[in-house]
C-alpha cells in the first residue's frame, strides 16, 4: 500500500497561506469546521499548520478579539512550524501511521516540499479495517 491510495488531493483540501490575515484564517477554519489547517507559502510549499489553539492564544495575547483588528495580523506570525510536519510522497506506511497518531491529518509533499494533499487518520484506519478478514471470508 502506498500513500497515493489514501491521498486527498490539494484541490479537495482547505488550506491557507502564511500571508493570509488572522481574520481570513479564522473564517476559513469556521467555514470548514476544522480544528487545524495546513499553511502554504506563496509558491505552494507546505510551511506548517495552524490550529484553533494558535488562534486562541493569539487573541488572548492581543487582548482583542475584534475580527476587524485581526486583519492587521498574519498567519505566519502565529503558526508553529514544528506542528504537524509533512511527509514526502514516498513515505512508508509505518512513518505515515506514526505521524497520524499525533494529528488528525498528515500533510504530504513532493520532493520540492510542494503541498500535494493530506491523508486523514480516518482514512488510514478505514483502510486497515477493510483489510481485516471477516468471519464469513
Amino acid at each position: 500500500m502506498n500513500v497515493l491510495m489514501l491521498l486527498k488531493p490539494k484541490k479537495d483540501v482547505a488550506f491557507i497561506y502564511e500571508s493570509s490575515t488572522i481574520r481570513q484564517g479564522l473564517t476559513k477554519m469556521r467555514t470548514h469546521g476544522y480544528s487545524a489547517i495546513p499553511v502554504l507559502d506563496d509558491e505552494g510549499r507546505y510551511v506548517g499548520s495552524v490550529s484553533d489553539s494558535d488562534f486562541l492564544w493569539h487573541l488572548i495575547d492581543q487582548g482583542n478579539a475584534s475580527l476587524k483588528d485581526q486583519e492587521k495580523h498574519y498567519i505566519r506570525d502565529i503558526m508553529r512550524k514544528d506542528f504537524s510536519p509533512a511527509v514526502r510522497i514516498n513515505v512508508t506506511m509505518d512513518e505515515l501511521l506514526d505521524q497520524a497518531m499525533k494529528q488528525n491529518y498528515v500533510c504530504v509533499t513532493d520532493d520540492r516540499d510542494v503541498f500535494i494533499g493530506i491523508v486523514t487518520r480516518r482514512d488510514i484506519i478505514r483502510c486497515f479495517i477493510d483489510k481485516i478478514p471477516t468471519s464469513s471470508d
